[in-house]
């Protein structure tokens, strides 16, 4: 009964951002802030599997053009190379939609993003600089540490859920 009245209290009188953070710590959507991401983007639920032999890395997508014209490749079968040592990319059959994009972002570990400038999915295991053309797509959620490995990789991804 105290947590409903402290909780009542709290939305009555503390700022939108406070609120945020708190429903964020009581397991709400995660604060978008602390990620190279950082966008107003609220995290759809597009859940992706990256299959690379017997190893999985997952991913959740975040709500912009740029990721729904991508999901609509799915499923989709590429070589993922390395590429300077910090992410691992792959080209696209065709440009995705950059509507409404920003100029660039500012990537971190575990992001996963869209090049505009040369159309190639792009999934960071090293953090990186800001990027002009760099769209944000979403966040690998585990099995990072497949994408770290040296060399290319033989890959499915395909959504897990609509």
């Amino acid at each position: 009964m105290k947590r409903v009245t402290f909780l009542a209290l709290l939305l009555a009188t503390a700022p939108s951002g406070i609120v945020a953070v708190g429903h964020a710590a009581e397991g709400g959507p995660p604060d978008r802030a602390t990620s190279g991401i950082a966008s107003d983007q609220r995290t759809m639920a597009m859940r992706i599997r990256i299959k690379a032999g017997d190893k999985v890395v997952m991913a959740t997508l975040v709500d912009n053009p740029t990721s729904r014209d991508f999901i609509s490749l799915l499923p989709l079968t590429v070589t993922l190379e390395d590429h300077a040592a910090t992410e691992k990319i792959t080209y696209l059959p065709r440009k995705l939609s950059t509507e409404g994009a920003p100029a660039g972002s500012d990537p971190a570990i575990g992001d996963i993003a869209y090049y505009a400038p040369w159309g190639n999915l792009a999934l960071f295991h090293r953090d990186f600089h800001y990027s002009s053309g760099l769209v944000p797509l979403g966040r690998i959620d585990a099995g990072i540490e497949t994408l770290s490995r040296p060399g290319s990789l033989k890959a499915t991804i395909e959504l897990v859920n609509r």
